[in-house]
């Protein structure tokens, strides 16, 4: 089984659009987006869930007021504050770092796991797809990118798929990371910009990379319509310059 991962050095320079594309052209893959920031492949893909799962990732810290005798040292080791006046934890501040657990004399504050979003599969018109949607102001995200890829490589088996197609984070930080390790294949897209230039460079050192040709408009005309270069319109010459890109990957692969 092969993988390959489409990922820039930023968010927005078109890497949905070309994993779309280049899902018009493969044939027996699995669709991964591990983009789970910013999840959108399903825009374009409208994607029919078959099944989904909790993601849990973190502790969140939770005060007993039973138990409580409001001393105050919680309030005073929390670095983030996020334990309130009133002895109620903010969960948007807290970071689940559990000095207020570890710490708290009168044992009154419990630091259970937390639910930080949701995984899937689905049905698309271009093959089954592994998704995922991580909650607002939630961490973890390179952990539940290595489950939605682990997924996809599960699926791919199950359904005797020889090629899963990623569409990887932006950027070079952890989930990045998690987007690229063990894949057999990474495809850049940048920006034909100085800093579409700069960002390139840092996520290339992060695997080997394909450069590809400036975008068309043509593909944020498709996008508005939630359709792929192809499509929208597949006799136009930036469809032939993706044909080429995707043959020369497949060819890699």
């Amino acid at each position: 089984m092969k993988e390959l991962v489409i990922i820039s050095g930023k968010g927005g320079t078109g890497k949905t659009s070309m994993v779309s594309a280049i899902a018009s052209l493969a044939q027996n893959k699995v669709l991964c987006d591990a983009d789970v920031d910013a999840a959108d492949l399903h825009l374009i893909m409208s994607p029919k869930v078959i099944k989904s799962e909790p993601f849990k990732g973190g502790c969140e810290a939770a005060i007993d007021k039973g138990k409580c005798t409001e001393c105050g040292l919680c309030r005073k080791l929390c670095r983030y504050g996020a334990i309130r006046e009133d002895f109620t934890v903010d969960s948007i501040e807290c970071e689940g770092c559990g000095v207020c657990f570890y710490f708290c004399p009168e044992k009154a504050i419990s630091f259970d796991q937390k639910t930080c979003g949701e995984w899937f599969i689905s049905d698309t018109r271009h093959g089954p797809m592994v998704h995922a949607r991580l909650g607002i102001a939630e961490e973890n995200s390179g952990k539940l990118v290595t489950i939605v890829r682990k997924e996809s490589k599960k699926l791919a088996e199950e359904k005797g798929m020889g090629l899963i197609i990623t569409d990887g984070a932006p950027g070079v930080g952890c989930p990045v990371i998690a987007s690229i390790g063990g894949a057999n294949a990474v495809l850049i897209v940048t920006e034909p910009t100085v800093s579409g230039v700069h960002d390139m460079t840092r996520v290339a050192e992060l695997a080997s990379f394909f450069k590809i040709p400036a975008f068309d408009p043509i593909f944020t005309k498709a996008m508005v319509e939630a359709k792929n270069i192809f499509e929208y319109d597949p006799d136009s010459k930036i469809c032939e310059n993706v044909k080429d890109i995707w043959q020369r990957v497949s060819d890699r692969l």
